[in-house]
């Protein structure tokens, strides 16, 4: 028995489809749109039912995370003890710790509430850029305990800091450490903060973090997906998963479920593989593919944290003199690894937060498309926060895409400009502008759980340039509301080459849609983020915020 069509009225869709930007009616069937219009012209597609639970709504397409992290529903499990206020999955919101000290009362609560001696205390979100008169050491966190080890991870996720007993478990309580991701103290041994993959990798075994908090088990998946869901997002990326196969399987079952609100499209971190062998991987991962999981696209990590003082910038480096940051995969490995990806037709996106990153990305893309054309690769930096005009003409020149950190501006804006790049650069940091006057295809993205998850919230971002204490930074760099929708709809789909079914409503994609209170481009530019999501339509099935 064929399906019935479905008819939503909404006061107003915004469709992101050119030819039929506007429209009061959409039609769904099997999960379908079958089109926009008027209500008499989609009579043409047979008995339908008039739904009008959205008639005084405005429906856009789903948005389209291209940059985050299933984690953010782990991390909920533990502590908080970010700067900002954060709402967790739930709709809960969660008050910044805005002192070092609020930091560590925060600890030792949720430390009072462990009974096993042997658990670690794992907290996240905590970035000590704040508090500018000095960095959080060991001896800040043994205030918390100096016998349970404590691991607490940095909001760029690109740091984590240990007390003593941490480092002791790791036998690193001792002079003589020699490691560029172990900064070590006047009295020689290490502080207890830890930048890189390596370091951060073995804090994270001795305190079982990386099982625990890294891992998107169903619960996990589920919390994302309930954020989703206020968020307005219907497809989102878990961009750097190791995804073994005991993942996987967790990953389909659970996304196979009826009620499970959302398209996940995981791109595999490649972990102790050759460049060969994750191509090999990504591709096997392709045949797994099904609607809500997404599979067979890598993710690549080149620098670190501009922040976080781990990201590679170029000449003249840091403003407050502090040194270069970490290359966290080897150039030849990046080489090596475009190399096979654009032989096999495998999808590659790239971290560069820093300049010098970026630079030797488009190096390396230059020569790899040299040896190997390939069109439509779509290969994306991600974040890419620092590029100049120059280096985007490059990516245009290489077919490159490029998905930006827009709310690095709001969050850490004025840190960067006391403290890391200084103004000059902070302006034209995360330069949406400079995408468009280059024609660099563009998205931009929150890295949840580095920043929330709220697309609304990125767009407002990119439009208005506001720092936290509400310096307009860039004004160069701004760009206008419906520029912004696309780069959170369709912008972001086309760097997945997810755009010919996802991020517009149009004939024959999926009926995924953001189901908002008020329409973006009719509300004053700064309220932008300030528009409620009612909830989401993903692939016909629909889910109020409410209930989730």
């Amino acid at each position: 028995m064929n399906a019935r069509t479905t008819i939503y009225r909404a006061r107003s869709i915004l469709t992101m489809n050119p030819n039929r930007p506007r429209a009061t009616h959409v039609a769904v069937r099997d999960g379908i749109v079958l089109g926009a219009g008027a209500l008499g012209e989609l009579a043409a597609w047979g008995e339908y039912t008039l739904d009008e639970r959205f008639a005084d709504k405005v429906l856009m397409p789903g948005f389209v995370e291209g940059h985050s992290h299933a984690m953010e529903g782990s991390s909920w499990r533990f502590p908080y003890v970010g700067f900002h206020d954060r709402m967790d999955p739930d709709g809960r919101v969660w008050p910044g710790a805005r002192t070092l000290d609020q930091v560590v009362e925060r600890l030792r609560e949720a430390e009072a509430r462990i009974d096993d001696p042997e658990q670690a205390l794992i907290a996240w979100g905590f970035d000590p850029i704040y508090f500018r008169d000095r960095r959080c050491n060991r001896s800040d966190l043994d205030r918390v305990s100096s016998t349970r080890r404590i691991a607490v991870m940095h909001a760029s996720y690109h740091i984590i800091n240990t007390n003593s007993a941490g480092l002791a478990a790791l036998d690193w309580l001792r002079t003589g450490i020699d490691h560029p991701g172990i900064p070590l103290g006047n009295d020689g041994l290490p502080t207890g903060e830890l930048k890189g993959p390596e370091p951060m990798a073995a804090i994270q075994a001795a305190t079982r973090m990386g099982r625990d908090f890294m891992i998107a088990d169903d619960d996990a998946l589920r919390r994302f997906g309930r954020l989703a869901i206020r968020t307005g997002v219907t497809t989102a990326t878990d961009l750097a998963n190791p995804l073994t196969d005991a993942t996987v399987e967790r990953m389909l079952e659970t996304t196979a479920a009826s009620e499970y609100p959302l398209r996940v499209v995981p791109l595999l971190r490649p972990m102790q593989m050759t460049p060969a062998q994750s191509v090999e991987r990504a591709l096997a991962l392709r045949a797994r593919s099904t609607e809500r999981l997404d599979l067979g696209r890598i993710k690549l990590v080149a620098d670190g944290s501009i922040q976080g003082f781990s990201a590679r910038l170029r000449a003249p480096g840091y403003v407050n003199g502090a040194p270069n940051g970490l290359w966290y995969t080897a150039p030849e490995v990046l080489r090596e690894t475009i190399e096979h990806a654009l032989a096999g037709g495998v999808l590659v996106h790239i971290h560069t937060n820093g300049d010098e990153a970026t630079e030797l990305v488009l190096d390396t893309m230059e020569a790899a498309l040299a040896r190997h054309p390939a069109f439509d690769h779509r290969f994306t930096l991600q974040h890419c926060q620092l590029a100049d005009a120059a280096q985007f003409r490059r990516m245009k020149a290489l077919g490159m895409s490029v998905n930006l950190f827009a709310n690095h501006v709001f969050y850490w804006g004025e840190e960067h400009i006391a403290q890391t790049v200084g103004l000059e650069r902070a302006e034209r940091m995360n330069a949406c502008a400079t995408a468009i006057e280059t024609g660099v295809p563009f998205a931009i993205h929150s890295d949840a759980p580095v920043t929330p998850m709220a697309p609304l919230f990125t767009a407002w971002c990119a439009v208005n340039r506001r720092t936290s204490a509400g310096r307009l930074l860039g004004r160069a760099q701004r760009i206008p509301v419906d520029a912004a929708l696309r780069a959170i709809t369709i912008g972001a789909a086309a760097t997945l080459k997810l755009d010919g079914r996802v991020g517009s409503i149009a004939t024959g994609k999926c009926a995924d849609f953001a189901v908002l209170d008020a329409d973006p481009l009719e509300v004053d530019p700064g309220e932008l983020k300030d528009i409620p999501v009612w909830g989401t339509v993903q692939q016909g099935r629909v889910f109020e915020a409410a209930r989730a």
